[in-house]
């Protein structure tokens, strides 16, 4: 319990032991939680100055019940020990900064790079916390941006062709009622004979799909690299790109994005691949794709950094999934400073 993120309750089944007498044992006796120099203001900030390293990353992170915390580490411990510097409660810049300077100027002046992401507030703590540092915005954020703009517009396409099809599927109700009011003729529109209980049938694709199952079940392969696509995957594609031409065109400037930062290049050869698929986005003219476009170029020179040490805030988002597990393996936080508490035991 002390090196990893593990719950008293997982000690019941092999040790036979009550795990919730134990842990009340651990806390209050064992651990030394009631001494800990921190306890006072744990759960709202907590700094680390020893673990601090020249590359740092910032990122947020939802403790419990939605409540948010700034977390800063050091990406060189790889999410292991040593790599918490500090945790802090919100994400309000002043209140962060306040807590980060806590550390040694000489410290802080000794940090050469922090990855984050697009928030103002993170960009304002780190300018003002960390003055001597690059600032490297993490390129799968933006990369997220664009897939949720793909996404989006698959979805706009698949709601306007299920309105489609429940028109068209009213259109034959009322077809059908007039022809058994006639008695007939029950015939469809190209004369050919049908029978008098006849259902609404949409159109079938090649692969035996309708548009709007096409739709729904190409989510995930446009989250995907073409050269990681199944076969049916790959006929799947050639249908969507053709019966939906500005799919593809979003597709192909999401994977573009994600082929310059796959590139081996310098900042200035990373700067002018941007720039031409500016232009892509700007020929496009879809309103998602064109914002993204902006806040990036409103970030071009923090986004292109990434090209001097190909840095992410990957090391971020691994701690961020570890606290995650953990919270969910002790089913919920009861007591946020011995939560924080144990962190600091496995990460600090």
């Amino acid at each position: 319990m002390e090196t990893v993120p593990i719950t008293a309750r997982s000690f019941e089944e092999d040790y036979h032991i009550d795990g919730d007498g134990f842990e009340r044992a651990y806390k209050e006796h064992i651990s030394g939680y009631r001494e800990w120099d921190s306890l006072d203001h744990a759960d709202e900030w907590l700094v680390f100055p020893d673990n601090i390293g020249s590359n740092i990353s910032i990122d947020e992170t939802s403790l419990s019940t939605g409540e948010v915390y700034t977390i800063v580490s050091n990406k060189d411990a790889h999410g292991r020990k040593r790599c918490l510097v500090a945790i802090v409660k919100g994400t309000r810049s002043k209140e962060v900064s306040k807590a980060l300077e806590r550390i040694p100027m000489s410290l802080r002046m000794s940090v050469k790079e922090v990855t984050l992401d697009f928030s103002e507030s993170m960009h304002s703590i780190v300018e003002r916390c960390f003055p001597n540092a690059m600032r490297t915005l993490d390129r799968f954020h933006h990369q997220q941006f664009c897939l949720e703009a793909l996404q989006e517009v698959r979805r706009e396409h698949r709601r306007e062709q299920m309105t489609h099809d429940a028109n068209a599927r009213e259109e034959h109700r009322l077809m059908m009622r007039g022809l058994q009011k006639n008695d007939g003729p029950f015939v469809d529109a190209d004369g050919n004979p049908i029978r008098k209980n006849a259902r609404y049938r949409p159109e079938r694709l090649e692969n035996d799909e309708t548009r709007a199952e096409l739709l729904a079940r190409s989510k995930g392969l446009l989250m995907m690299s073409p050269d990681k696509w199944t076969e049916t995957q790959a006929e799947r594609a050639e249908i969507l790109f053709r019966e939906f031409p500005d799919i593809h065109t979003a597709f192909s400037l999401t994977h573009s994005l994600r082929m310059i930062f796959s590139q081996r290049c310098d900042k200035e050869q990373g700067r002018t691949s941007l720039k031409s698929w500016y232009a892509k986005v700007t020929e496009f003219g879809n309103k998602a794709f064109n914002d993204i476009a902006a806040a990036m170029y409103d970030k071009e020179d923090e986004i292109v950094n990434f090209f001097v040490n190909r840095s992410t805030n990957a090391a971020a988002e691994s701690l961020n999934a570890k606290i995650k597990h953990f919270r969910a393996h002790l089913r919920g936080i009861i007591d946020k400073k011995f939560f924080l508490f144990r962190l600091t035991k496995i990460f600090a």
